[in-house]
Formats: C-alpha cells, sequence, structure tokens
C-alpha cells in the first residue's frame, strides 16, 4: 500500500453537517434515484400492485434502519458502514467483502440516478444521437465531482436547497394530477391482474433502492452535529419524507397512465404522466424537477459513497495508490468513485444497472443484520425479533428477484454472481498478502 500524507482533517470535519444538512443528503439521494429512475422499473415487474410495491419497500427500509440507528447510536463514524461491518465481523475478509458489495451498490446507484437525469434532460435538446445520454451522464458526474471537492458547508447547503424544491415540486405535481384526473385509481387494481407474486415481490426488491440513500447519511457519521442523536433522527425523517412523496407521486401517475403506458415510458415515466393532467407545460415542469432531483441525488451519493472507501482504505481492508495525485486520501476515493461511475453509466442501461445494485444492496444488508443479531444485539442493545423479521423480509424479496430475473434476463445474475467471486478471491488474496508483507 503506498504512503499518504492524508490530511484526515480537511475532509472530516467534526459537527459540520446538521441534521437537516444530513436529511437533505439522504432525501437526495432517494428521490433521485426512487421516483424518476425506478418507478418504471417497478411498475414492469409488479404491474398493477407497482404502488403497493413501493411501499412494501418502504415498510422493509423501516426495518433495515432499526439495525443501522443502533449502530450509529453505538459507533457514530465517518465511512459508517465499513465500521458497523468491522465490529460485527472484525477487520478481515468478511468486512471488505460485504463493504464492496455496499461501496459497488452505491456506485451502481450513482450512474443509475446520472442515466436518469440523462433521459430526461433529452427531452429538452432537440437532438437525437446514441451518445447523447451517456454523454450526459458523464458530464453529471464530472460536476457532481466539483461539487465535491468543496467544503461540507457548501455541499449541505446546495443539497439542502435542491431538497426543498424538488420534495415540494414532486407533492405539488403529485397532488395536482390526483386532482384532475378526479382522484381515479382503476389503473390500480385491487388484486394483480398480470403479476404473480414473484413479480411484485421483485417490485419490492426492486423498490428498496428508492429508500436505500438513507445509508448515506450513516456514512457521514461523526461529521453530523451530535451524532448519537442526530444521525438516528435524519434517517427516521428521511424515510418519512421520502415515503410520503412516493406515495402521491405513484398514486398520480396510477391515475394518469395505465400501466401498460407507464412500463412503455419507463425511464421517464413521471414526465409522462404529467402530460395528460397539465399538457406540455406540465411536462416540462417535471423534467425540470427531475434534473434538479438528479443532479442533486448524485452529489450526494458521491460525497457518501467515497467516504465509505476512503474508511475501508484507512482500515487497510483495499489497496490503495495515489497515481501521482496530491490530496488526501478521500479525494483520491472520490477520484476512483467517479471514474467507476462514469464507465457503469456510459455502458449499461437503467435497468441492468437497477437490478445489480438491488443485489448487492439486499446481500449487505442481510449481512448488516445478521452481524448485529449474532455479535453486536447486547451492546446496542438492539430487539432480536426486529433483526430477524428484516433478515427475513430482504431473503424473500431477494429470492424472488433473483428467480424473476434468472428468468428475465440471467445475464444479470451472472453478472452479480461473478462480481461477488471477484470481489471475495480478490478481498482474500490482497489480505493474505498484506498480512505477509507485515510479518
Amino acid at each position: 500500500m503506498a504512503e499518504h500524507s492524508d490530511s484526515h482533517g480537511n475532509d472530516y470535519r467534526k459537527n459540520s453537517l446538521s441534521v437537516w444538512g444530513a436529511v437533505s443528503l439522504g432525501t437526495g439521494v432517494m428521490i433521485g434515484a426512487g421516483i424518476f429512475a425506478l418507478t418504471g422499473q417497478v411498475a414492469d415487474l409488479a404491474k398493477d400492485w407497482f404502488v403497493m410495491a413501493f411501499m412494501a419497500g418502504g415498510v422493509i427500509a423501516g426495518f433495515s434502519a432499526y439495525s443501522y440507528v443502533k449502530l450509529t447510536q453505538a459507533y457514530p463514524s465517518a465511512g459508517g458502514i465499513a465500521m458497523f461491518l468491522s465490529k460485527a465481523y472484525g477487520k478481515g475478509s468478511l468486512t471488505a467483502i460485504f463493504a464492496l458489495l455496499m461501496y459497488f451498490s452505491m456506485v451502481i446507484n450513482e450512474s443509475l440516478v446520472a442515466r436518469t437525469f440523462a433521459s430526461y434532460t433529452s427531452h429538452v435538446i432537440n437532438y437525437e444521437a446514441q451518445w447523447l445520454i451517456p454523454s450526459l451522464a458523464v458530464g453529471l458526474i464530472a460536476f457532481a465531482f466539483f461539487i465535491n471537492i468543496l467544503n461540507n458547508e457548501f455541499i449541505q447547503t446546495f443539497s439542502f436547497v435542491m431538497a426543498v424544491i424538488k420534495a415540494l415540486g414532486l407533492i405539488t405535481l403529485a397532488i395536482g394530477g390526483l386532482w384532475a384526473s378526479g382522484i381515479d385509481f382503476e389503473t390500480i387494481s385491487v388484486v394483480p391482474r398480470d403479476a404473480g407474486a414473484g413479480g411484485v415481490l421483485a417490485g419490492v426488491a426492486l423498490s428498496i433502492l428508492a429508500y436505500k440513500g438513507f445509508t448515506t447519511i450513516t456514512n457521514s457519521g461523526d461529521e453530523i452535529k451530535e451524532p448519537k442523536k442526530n444521525v438516528a433522527r435524519a434517517i427516521v425523517i428521511s424515510l418519512l419524507i421520502c415515503g410520503g412523496a412516493y406515495l402521491l407521486v405513484t398514486l398520480a401517475v396510477g391515475s394518469s397512465l395505465s400501466i401498460n403506458d407507464i412500463v412503455q415510458a419507463k425511464d421517464y415515466a413521471l414526465a409522462e404522466a404529467a402530460r395528460p393532467v397539465y399538457g406540455k407545460l406540465g411536462l416540462w415542469i417535471t423534467v425540470g424537477f427531475a434534473i434538479i432531483a438528479t443532479v442533486s441525488g448524485v452529489i450526494a451519493s458521491a460525497f457518501a459513497v467515497s467516504r465509505m472507501l476512503a474508511m475501508l482504505t484507512k482500515m487497510e481492508l483495499v489497496p490503495h495508490s495515489h497515481f501521482g495525485m496530491p490530496g488526501s486520501i478521500q479525494k483520491h476515493t472520490l477520484v476512483y468513485t467517479v471514474v467507476m461511475a462514469m464507465l457503469l453509466a456510459a455502458f449499461f442501461d437503467l435497468g441492468r444497472i437497477a437490478s445489480l445494485g438491488a443485489i448487492f444492496y439486499i446481500i449487505m444488508d442481510i449481512a448488516i443484520h445478521w452481524g448485529v443479531f449474532r455479535y453486536l444485539r447486547k451492546d446496542v442493545s438492539a430487539n432480536p425479533v426486529i433483526l430477524l423479521t428484516a433478515i427475513v423480509l430482504d431473503i424473500v424479496v431477494l429470492t424472488a428477484f433473483i428467480h424473476i430475473k434468472w428468468e428475465s434476463d440471467p445475464l444479470i445474475i451472472w453478472t452479480a454472481l461473478i462480481g461477488i467471486f471477484l470481489i471475495s478471491v480478490g478481498e482474500v488474496i490482497f489480505l493474505k498478502y498484506k498480512q505477509k508483507a507485515d510479518t
């Protein structure tokens, strides 16, 4: 491992984020990915029950949040999830493997939101070319990099303003859509006509990505003022805000478009849902809000994920080289994160990016809950029934999701398996080499 003169204090500043700054980072990731990127994807799987799939995903996220809240109250730290895993499994290969699954899930989320930004932005550009959407996505990630090299106060102010604008905008559009449609939910049947139980559960699994942004709050750790109290508050507030926004928006979409129309629109379902209600103006307004939401989502995601990789580097669980770059480790991990997100955004489509991210994230989530249940529940005063419920819910939706994807797109499952294998083998080899080098 290369030596670094890491100016750690320049990147991690205790008490530099307020509770509302943390909320804006969490909602920035959630709303950016959840509604604009996943509405069509979830509807494709859950069909007539796509609204319920989003709500069920929120319930599962609520059970998942319990472990993270308990862990953060006991061990507030920048890079949160990496530290949580190390508390449960020690500073070894298991911690590194599960943490990297989370890391890559977050990078995938970043590229997912960037592709969504490109899909919506292409609606206002009177030009068609195959390279347009990948180029716009890569450009947004580059912009997020430049924002993230600024100080925390600027990032939280920028994220907060963006979060308020997009939350109010989405709620206004949703209420207007429901009112204009006469609050008619005929397209959302009580019993799903087209989707079996497996499809509905797979839709729930994918919808969990719409809420997993709350984990970015834990990665800010002791940068948040009074972290043992305020991290938990920020997580709960973020989930409540996003759950309410998702309910209103999915109901509005379901009342404006048929399920087939939502699935056909897919990457820009909200824009199409606004068209019959507000006309062309509504389409432009929705695109504008989508751009705001996705821009802030990518910025917030890059902020959190680079800190997690920096923590793994400081723990000496991953290899690191500065490649001649100046500055601290966190600046370097930001560069690595941005480059990987750019590659994914340039070459993968939305559906496959989201599916891969869901698999990686849920596996890591199960590892967190099991680690707390098996090793830490007394230390953090956690309720074992809630922990086991979270594990069971994750396993059920992950199994259904893998089954559906194996039948419809087995390449995703093979890619996930190969990715997990390479991460595992790479970590085992690296840690053995490092152990020999240290002796």
